[in-house]
């Protein structure tokens, strides 16, 4: 029995947006006539891969059962894909291959005690560890004061832990919250879409993305338009109800841990002598001194807009 998921419209909307993005002169192809399409033609990306067109138009509608990682690293060249584009490419081929056998999941771990007490020597940080799903499964107290709305976020209240696509999407707070809130949908959305690649047997990851795209436009646009991020760092900044605005330099790294299970621990610091160094400083004697948020909302509130 196959157990392979039908993946073939991922891969055909993929190659196709890449595509629609390059325009000849940027792949010095001569251009002529009136273009029906923006981008690459099928055959024009052929051309560059050194393949058929026929072989291209096949790949393009999802027929990757007995394409040789060369030919997909040739097309990944030809659509001058990043290094997060690429593994996304051949991870959709992965999953797209026959297989007599159900691959394995990734199981929902507990974080061990050992990175919870990293978590927590981190006095001037804000670090938290995430699933791929965007949860979080563990942080440490200054965390839980920065991030102070989407912890006391309804997003959070119903479904029993913080999840950061839930709370970017579905909590109009949000928009207050990120400074840049357009950026951060984007990267949100992206860093679900390569783990969609990673994992296409999650059903929970699956139900997110279905609870997200009934539920959010800004999230449906997101999807449709295939960007795909693996690597996560960056300039974040905030608005802190307590603090004023924060600019935070984030950087993400990998944590395995048991049963395949592989996470992102993310760290949120402040350039050295700057306001927003300060402004930790405060929030972290906050967190010392109570254990929580300096303003914690009153026990079951549901009003998340001050934030």
């Amino acid at each position: 029995m196959d157990h392979r998921p039908d993946n073939r419209s991922d891969i055909r909307d993929f190659l196709a947006s890449r595509r629609a993005r390059i325009t000849p002169e940027q792949v010095g192809l001569p251009t002529s006539g009136r273009r029906r399409v923006p981008g690459l033609r099928r055959e024009e990306v052929a051309v560059l891969a050194g393949v058929s067109t026929e072989w291209y138009t096949r790949l393009e509608k999802g027929h990757v059962s007995g394409v040789s990682e060369d030919v997909l690293a040739a097309v990944a060249q030809a659509l001058e894909l990043d290094e997060d584009e690429r593994t996304y490419l051949f991870d959709l081929a992965r999953a797209a291959r026959p297989t007599r056998r159900t691959p394995p999941r990734r199981k929902d771990v507990q974080v061990p005690p050992r990175v919870q007490w990293l978590l927590d020597s981190m006095t001037m940080a804000s670090a938290f560890v995430r699933n791929g799903r965007m949860d979080v499964i563990a942080h440490n107290a200054l965390a839980r004061s920065v991030h102070a709305p989407m912890f006391d976020s309804r997003t959070t209240h119903e479904h029993g832990r913080a999840n950061i696509a839930r709370y970017i999407f579905l909590d109009p707070g949000a928009r207050h919250f990120y400074v840049d809130w357009d950026a951060a949908a984007v990267s949100t959305a992206a860093l679900l879409r390569a783990e969609a690649g990673r994992e296409p047997n999650d059903r929970a990851l699956r139900e997110l993305i279905g609870e997200l795209s009934t539920l959010s436009s800004e999230f449906r646009t997101q999807w449709a338009a295939h960007d795909v991020r693996i690597r996560h760092d960056g300039i974040k900044r905030l608005r802190h109800s307590e603090v004023g605005e924060l600019e935070l330099t984030y950087h993400s790294l990998d944590l395995p841990l048991p049963n395949r299970a592989l996470h992102d621990l993310t760290i949120y610091a402040a350039e050295p002598g700057s306001p927003s160094e300060e402004a930790l400083r405060l929030l972290a004697s906050w967190a010392a001194t109570q254990g929580a948020s300096p303003r914690t909302p009153r026990e079951g509130s549901r009003d998340s807009s001050h934030t």
